[in-house]
């Protein structure tokens, strides 16, 4: 049975390398990404706290673990539309390059 530090050891990594993708990467896609780790990263802390602090209580970590992915789910598509219609104006899905004040 792998310990509880293993599994936030794993999160914290998961959580880092998607702030220094969300962080670094110069393109949306990327960006997105990078979010996408920083949330599932949270997804494997709430699901190990739940199993190793009270796991014959109620599903509650594995409940809060739907909705963030379910909240994960819905940022992807509200950032990907974002992104395609910056990108059929602006020809780029550059961070950098985006300035929406200029015409």
């Amino acid at each position: 049975m792998v310990p509880l530090g293993g599994y936030l050891f794993v999160g914290a990594a998961l959580f880092c390398l998607g702030l220094y993708g969300a962080l670094a990467r110069r393109n949306a896609i990327g960006v997105l990404m990078g979010i996408e780790l920083m949330l599932n990263a949270s997804v494997v802390n709430l699901v190990a706290f739940w199993r190793y602090v009270n796991p014959t209580a109620a599903l509650t970590g594995q409940a809060f673990a739907i909705f963030v992915i379910t909240l994960a789910a819905a940022e992807v598509a509200v950032g990907l539309a974002l992104i395609i219609a910056i990108y059929r104006n602006r020809d780029t899905v550059v961070v950098d390059d985006v300035d929406m004040m200029r015409g």
